[in-house]
């Protein structure tokens, strides 16, 4: 790495044979290579440096530095851990500058060339935002990785034809259906949609956070955002990290755009008013048990509760009616599913009960139960893709230091400073994007095992609550029932009406096989074709 025209072994070669022209013994070296001098945080070695002079370690006079801006580069810093070396009797000589502190002029000198240094590196900053916001005004593309559905072509972003189709099947999900961000991800992953892996990502599947951040992007319209993040200093310390912001400024872009404004307008507002959670005002204990496990007969799509709220006869109170609907939010042939039958929760639910009561009985469950339980909540995989990202990320950190410590070291006296200075801050500009896209998807994932762990009781419950289902399921609350049903049925299929025999279920699938007729199943089915004719035969089979 060069810095200010020498390298680093330059620099300490230098320093040795300035030590041995004073007749200095050379105690020891503190080098934090790749590191900026812009805060002694994140300065290992300078801080071993400050300790190991405080413990009187080698009876240490002098500190050598190449240069002042090697000691630091904010003022603050400069001065404090100057008097903290003093304080113990050791001064700093900066041998390229020709500063020594042990003298009156030497002290006066770092005081001031170290505030010129920050007042420096702060102009630069705020020169190189204003340019970023001169090409965002401009319709230019900022540097970075282009954008899911776009690619870079001589520094401009262009269409990239085979990403654009899923930015647009995304919009019109969102728009046109009821379905949500998790529930797009679902859909596109079901549906067989594979995400471009790109320089950024190294994920194929389609994720939540991913389409929220296409739903959020103005670029997919032809514009050009400008400070969607922000550096936000950090109360009570001298760093900053960077926050989104809701408030910023958007630019027509000189790109072509992959859906259009009116569209792109109508998501963010649905954006705005459905993303949040409604807060529950009745019915506080009540949950729908088997929604989104209850299939609709027409168009398989998960079924939700919907609660109907009257007046009691005499007019006092209000009672709830709770039933599961279809959301109608898949196409059918072109058109939205029509189905429009409300099914009584506490029927489907007491139907469901009985089954999984006669199932659970059967004394070779245990077995079975016992072997494949265990593999469903299995988190090995997750937490492997997640050390890997983390692996990724500090290698993007590492890559990001070294390259900020090479932007505050750059001369400004060197003719070529503005075009190597532009070089280095699209590159670092790139990083910054690139560790983004690896927090989100550490975001992503994290979120996954947490939802494992949160809401699928672990292996070992589930085989002691279906031991007991008869005498326990009752004494359950509704949220409970909630969670033991999805821990272990997968979906539940019905007839569009009830049949002349009165049966409705028509088929359960579990989320691990059971032992049924005989032999290890994945689904239960009351198909008239397929298994038997009647629920009676069926409950016969199960004891």
């Amino acid at each position: 790495m060069q810095v200010d025209g020498y390298s680093l072994d330059a620099q300490k070669d230098k320093l040795r044979k300035y030590a041995a022209f004073q007749d200095c013994y050379v105690a020891g070296e503190y080098s934090d290579e790749g590191k900026s001098g812009k805060s002694v945080d994140g300065r290992p070695e300078f801080m071993r440096m400050l300790r190991d002079i405080e413990d009187g370690k080698d009876r240490i006079s002098y500190v050598l530095v190449f240069k002042l801006s090697r000691f630091g580069r904010n003022a603050a810093d400069v001065l404090s851990s100057l008097q903290r070396m003093q304080d113990f009797g050791v001064n700093l000589i900066c041998v390229e500058d020709g500063i020594d502190s042990s003298k009156d002029s030497g002290k006066l000198m770092i005081s001031v060339l170290s505030a010129v240094a920050e007042i420096e590196r702060e102009n630069i900053l705020v020169q190189t935002m204003e340019g970023r916001r001169q090409k965002a005004r401009e319709g230019k593309w900022n540097g970075g990785f282009a954008p899911y559905g776009y690619k870079l072509v001589d520094g401009q972003l262009q269409i990239a034809e085979d990403e654009a189709e899923i930015i647009k099947l995304i919009f019109d999900k969102y728009i046109h259906t009821n379905l949500g961000a998790n529930g797009i991800a679902s859909w596109l992953n079901k549906h067989g949609y594979k995400k471009k892996k790109r320089q950024n990502n190294t994920l194929s599947a389609f994720s939540a956070s991913f389409v929220k951040g296409v739903l959020d992007n103005p670029v997919y319209c032809g514009k050009l955002a400008y400070g969607r993040r922000k550096n936000e200093k950090i109360p009570g310390k001298r760093d900053s990290h960077i926050v989104k912001q809701s408030d910023y400024m958007l630019y027509d872009g000189i790109h072509d755009a992959i859906i259009s404004e009116a569209d792109w307008k109508e998501a963010s507002d649905k954006r705005r008013e459905s993303g949040f959670k409604r807060k529950k005002t009745h019915s506080l204990d009540h949950e729908h048990i088997l929604s989104g496990i209850l299939r609709c007969p027409v168009c398989g799509a998960g079924m939700y509760g919907n609660v109907n709220r009257k007046k009691k006869p005499d007019g006092s109170l209000y009672r709830d009616y709770f039933y599961y609907v279809c959301k109608h939010r898949r196409e059918v042939d072109g058109h939205l599913c029509d189905y429009r039958r409300q099914w009584s929760e506490d029927k489907v639910n007491r139907a469901v009960e009985e089954v999984i009561i006669k199932l659970v009985q059967n004394p070779k469950f245990e077995a079975v139960i016992r072997e494949k339980i265990n593999a469903r909540i299995d988190t090995s995989e997750i937490e492997s893709e997640i050390e890997t990202l983390k692996k990724q990320r500090r290698q993007v950190l590492g890559s990001k230091d070294r390259l900020s410590q090479q932007i505050d070291t750059l001369d400004i006296d060197d003719r070529q400073f503005e075009r190597k200075y532009q070089d280095m801050q699209m590159r670092l500009d790139a990083l910054y994007n690139e560790l983004d896209s690896i927090e989100d998807s550490i975001l992503e994932a994290e979120q996954r095992i947490d939802n494992i762990r949160r809401q699928k009781i672990n292996g070992e419950n589930v085989y002691k609550y279906l031991l007991c289902f008869d005498r326990l399921y009752d004494k359950f609350t509704d949220a409970e029932k909630k969670e033991f049903i999805s821990s272990f049925v997968e979906s539940i299929e019905i007839y569009e009406s009830e049949l002349p025999d009165g049966r409705f279920l028509k088929r359960i699938r579990f989320r691990f096989p059971v032992y049924f007729k005989g032999k290890e199943v994945q689904e239960i089915s009351w198909d008239e074709d397929t298994t038997v004719e009647t629920v009676a035969l069926l409950i016969k089979e199960l004891e």
